[in-house]
């Protein structure tokens, strides 16, 4: 497939890589009236690569009227300020993930890793402040492009969530699970805590969908929820 700034996976829903080879991903879902909600906004400079999706889209940047956050790593939050700035747009994020987003800092890495230690004393883990307008529960539908489901999914970060759309079964599974080179673990030292995020995943498997979505990398469409069954059995992690 040639390269574009965005790949439509269903009508009205986009993935809008903001790094090669779909290494993060950001989501735009667009409304009836044009209105689009903006799932993560990738790295401090992956906003010039979402607005030239959007205009390859057929809009801009002031049709942004809504910001949901995954969680908040510099990966994924790292150009919310600027995103934020530019449309104008509410910030919605999980109620646990929201201090550190109006902190411009990563929530924690995960302290039994040598390199979760070492990382969190590093510059790269902040980012520029932005405020939060709606923090968000698990089981809350949003009302975005006809229903948007949290499911917290927490241990990548306290507040990390998955995001299902009900209309048209896309699951944006977040960092729970990495769709690059295959599926796999987010390295433990990026997360919080590990081990939960992999006694979390489970939920990933407790939902209907037809499209597996990836913050990093690209998504699966031929039986998603059974890959990922797979994958977790085949990961120790008890599905049933």
């Amino acid at each position: 497939m040639a390269n574009v700034p965005a790949v439509e996976l269903v009508p009205g829903v986009y993935r809008i890589p903001t790094a090669p080879w779909s290494l993060v991903n950001s989501f735009a879902f667009v409304e009836d009236d044009g209105r689009i909600t903006l799932v993560d906004t990738g790295t401090k400079g992956a906003p010039k690569k979402i607005v030239t999706a959007l205009e390859w889209m057929g809009s801009a940047p002031s049709q942004v009227t809504r910001i949901v956050l995954t969680h908040a790593h510099p990966d994924h939050a790292g150009g919310l300020a600027t995103m934020a700035d530019r449309s104008g747009a509410p910030v919605a994020a999980h109620e646990q993930d929201a201090p550190a987003l109006r902190d411009g800092r990563s929530p924690g890495r995960d302290h039994t890793t040598f390199g979760g230690r070492l990382l969190e004393r590093m510059p790269g883990e902040r980012f520029t402040p932005a405020e939060v307008a709606e923090e968000i529960v698990d089981g809350q539908l949003l009302d975005i492009a006809g229903g948007l489901e949290v499911i917290h999914t927490p241990g990548h970060t306290p507040g990390h969530v998955a995001l299902l759309h009900r209309p048209t079964r896309v699951l944006i599974t977040a960092d729970s699970i990495f769709n690059v080179r295959g599926l796999r673990w987010s390295p433990a030292a990026l997360c919080t805590n590990f081990q939960l995020t992999k006694q979390t995943a489970t939920r990933l498997v407790e939902v209907e969908y037809s499209i597996a979505a990836f913050t990093h990398g690209p998504e699966i469409t031929d039986r998603p929820r059974d890959v990922i069954r797979d994958f977790l059995r085949r990961k120790g992690v008890a599905t049933e």
